[in-house]
């Protein structure tokens, strides 16, 4: 478990180095008894309070316009939101019970990953508390995903001319089945995910490069196969903006996954992604997608540990 004594000196002086993104929309909508723990977001906000955390280091993200939306929704799909039509088959599929409080809790977290970008093109790194939603699809959603954030935001940069390359660096447990969907056939972003090949998705189209890993691999697999890509795909592709999904579900004591990654691989991984990217002056923005350790104050560390590794990063590279 992580100190917060110690945590707050390290973050304490000078402060954090980048914004923060957060919402109390995140985690007051009711699931109802299931895995997802929303309320790790309310635990990392405190967390990172006591750590010495300021007001103006969060930032409240503004909910998406319709536009924003349909740069990657279709409106058919948007309407049945909206107006609480989807048909019991896709409610299944999204696995996540319907209401309105669902449909804003999705948006405000569209909403909080463009604002990520934003900040990240401004800053050159920005933390979203929350975010990822990898598995949602044009005209769906699914495996927990109402909207695509990551998807929206990306295009929403290259729309506005704000960038015109970006790369997806999906290290959540389950591949980004929706992110590779979506895009496919758009050269000018590239998704990259590292992965456990035995579990869901179970269908997963083709993302630019898929690292697939089975049941067990644990930190030296992982690290290895990570290292081998990393920061050679940043200096290949050069990408104008980084969309780091990093999950703690590759975690050992995971309910939905068994890869074995530990507390420090964990940490050496998001070292690895970011600071390679850093290194090399590309903005990075960080979402924190799944994590669904038994004790939900594991998977609140392992997101602590991430902006950890974030700060001092930034404080290498700024």
């Amino acid at each position: 478990m992580l100190n917060p004594k110690r945590i707050f000196r390290f973050f304490r002086k000078p402060g954090f180095l980048f914004k923060l993104v957060y919402s109390d929309d995140y985690w007051t909508v009711d699931l109802g008894q299931h895995v997802f723990p929303v309320q790790k977001y309310r635990l990392i906000f405190e967390a990172l309070l006591r750590m010495g955390a300021r007001k103006e280091d969060f930032l409240l993200p503004p909910l998406p316009r319709d536009e924003d939306l349909f740069l990657v929704h279709t409106s058919k799909y948007i309407k049945k939101l909206k107006t609480g039509n989807l048909s019991h088959s896709e409610i299944l599929t999204l696995e996540l019970p319907y209401s309105e409080e669902l449909l804003e809790f999705a948006l405000r977290f569209v909403g909080g990953t463009i604002l990520t970008a934003e900040k990240a093109l401004e800053d050159g790194l920005a933390v979203h508390i929350g975010g990822g939603f990898h598995h949602a699809f044009s005209d769906h959603g699914e495996g927990f995903c109402v909207l695509n954030d990551v998807a929206v935001a990306l295009e929403k940069m290259k729309h506005e001319g704000r960038i015109q390359k970006a790369m997806v660096v999906d290290c959540d447990l389950h591949q980004g089945n929706g992110n590779a969907f979506i895009f496919a056939k758009k050269d000018y972003a590239f998704t990259f995910s590292i992965h456990q090949m035995d579990i869901y998705p179970a269908q997963k189209p083709s993302s630019s490069k898929d690292v697939g890993l089975w049941s067990g691999d644990g930190d030296e697999q992982y690290l290895k196969e990570l290292r081998s890509h990393f920061p050679l795909l940043y200096e290949e592709f050069q990408p104008d903006l980084v969309f780091y999904l990093a999950g703690a579900d590759p975690y050992e004591k995971d309910q939905l996954g068994s890869l074995k990654l530990t507390l420090e691989g964990l940490k050496e991984r998001d070292r690895i992604v970011i600071e390679s990217a850093r290194r090399l002056r590309l903005p990075v923005a960080v979402m924190f997608a799944g994590g669904y350790a038994w004790d939900v104050h594991d998977t609140v560390t392992i997101h602590l540990n991430t902006i950890k590794t974030a700060q001092k990063i930034q404080g290498k590279y700024p």
